[in-house]
């Protein structure tokens, strides 16, 4: 009696929650897997050149993650909302996110059916993932800091959308956020608009530490708030590093504030919302 009290819903619901989650993540692995041997070498083949191949790898990247959050909300692991959706319309944005939970990454190429990403250099050496993270022409975290800004500058100024996590890794809970100076350069360096998206999840799943299995006693609600673009350019009559250190302390308070500030979700919304226009 004591444990179901902790783990705060009846047997059912919480072991089809657990087994939900973990058919999530099985088909999403080996959905992977099955798609960079088919789907995406085809898509190279059937491209004239790398640009079309990089709109139409990256647009089926996001159709992959709608199908992903899709399965996970029909199976009522997970429930969303988005708010302020219209801004992320626009072209030659940095979109800065913090980062509670391993599936923000998704939620927000779920969104946007063309935009960049920073990728972590081990997929370069996955032999399954490399060539879809390299016909996306991701940019892989390797090299020197100042190869990444420009490189990561450069997509801006040619109007190609960017998403950075500040934090460089998943939230610690519980912990003040930490932000590195990697975002603020980047815009600096390319002079663009910097577009906040504030993601919460109540209760709070899939954070760092926390393994798949350990389900919380109702399902995660993630909320994404995407704010106004942020007065970068107004850091750029400064030095270049106090520029940066200045324009990363004012993201970190807008995040911290702006997260403190969002409501505290309704223990009763646990049904999964369908895949409408919410969440492309």
């Amino acid at each position: 009696m004591k444990l179901r009290e902790t783990i705060g819903c009846n047997w059912l619901d919480y072991g089809w929650r657990l087994f939900g989650t973990g058919l999530s993540f099985a088909c999403f692995g080996v959905g992977g897997i099955l798609l960079s041997l088919s789907l995406f070498p085809l898509i190279r083949l059937l491209s004239p050149d790398k640009d079309t191949t990089r709109r139409r790898v990256q647009r089926a990247m996001q159709a992959i993650f709608r199908m992903f959050v899709w399965q996970m909300t029909t199976l009522g692991v997970i429930s969303y909302e988005v708010s302020g959706r219209e801004r992320l319309a626009g072209r030659g944005q940095l979109i800065v996110a913090n980062h509670p939970s391993l599936i923000d990454v998704v939620l927000l190429i779920a969104l946007l059916p063309e935009v960049d990403c920073i990728v972590k250099q081990a997929l370069w050496r996955n032999p399954f993932l490399r060539g879809p993270v390299a016909w996306a022409d991701y940019i892989p975290n390797s090299g020197s800091a100042e190869e990444l800004v420009a490189s990561a500058a450069a997509r801006l100024r040619a109007g190609r959308s960017l998403i950075v996590f500040p934090e460089g890794t998943r939230s610690v809970p519980g912990q003040p956020l930490r932000m590195q100076r990697g975002a603020a350069r980047i815009a600096l360096a390319a002079a663009a608009p910097v577009l906040p998206v504030t993601i919460d999840c109540n209760p709070l799943m899939l954070s760092k530490h926390q393994p798949w299995y350990r389900v919380p006693p109702r399902p995660g609600h993630w909320r994404l708030l995407v704010g106004d673009p942020l007065p970068a350019a107004r850091f750029n009559g400064e030095p270049e590093a106090l520029a940066a250190r200045h324009l990363t302390e004012f993201l970190l308070e807008y995040f911290s504030r702006s997260a403190n500030g969002l409501p505290q979700a309704a223990p009763a919304q646990a049904a999964p919302l369908t895949p409408n226009c919410t969440m492309p």
